[in-house]
């Protein structure tokens, strides 16, 4: 029984990704970068400790798309008006995405960097 409920919980999780990734394009230009990046990574023959930093950066970057595009959905099923505090939210966890956006970028630089510039 315990299984049925997990495997229903697993189904329900990659019902969430495959809509995600069908219907918001940022979450389809992120799933592009992190796929050129593990290319570069297998190139330069990254270490442990580097994938697993690019790994957890990875899922950070899919994983704050995800909530955006799940709070886009909640204030959207909430309101059917333009109200402010509907469009804060949503400008609010797009930020977020941006936000970690950025991080990675920052670690993409001090992961790839010395291996471009060595």
């Amino acid at each position: 029984m315990k299984i049925d409920r997990l495997g229903k919980s697993f189904g329900y999780a990659w019902q969430g990704i495959r809509y995600a990734v069908r219907s918001q394009q940022n979450m389809q230009i992120h799933l592009v970068v992190a796929v050129l990046v593990v290319i570069a990574g297998i190139v330069y023959r990254l270490t442990l400790l580097e994938w697993a930093i690019i790994s957890l950066t990875i899922g950070a970057v899919l994983a704050a798309e995800t909530f955006n595009t799940a709070i886009e959905l909640v204030v959207d099923l909430v309101t059917d008006k333009p109200h402010p505090l509907a469009g804060h939210a949503k400008n609010v966890a797009a930020a977020a995405v941006l936000l970690t956006a950025i991080a990675a970028v920052v670690v993409g630089i001090c992961i790839f960097g010395p291996y471009l510039l060595g």
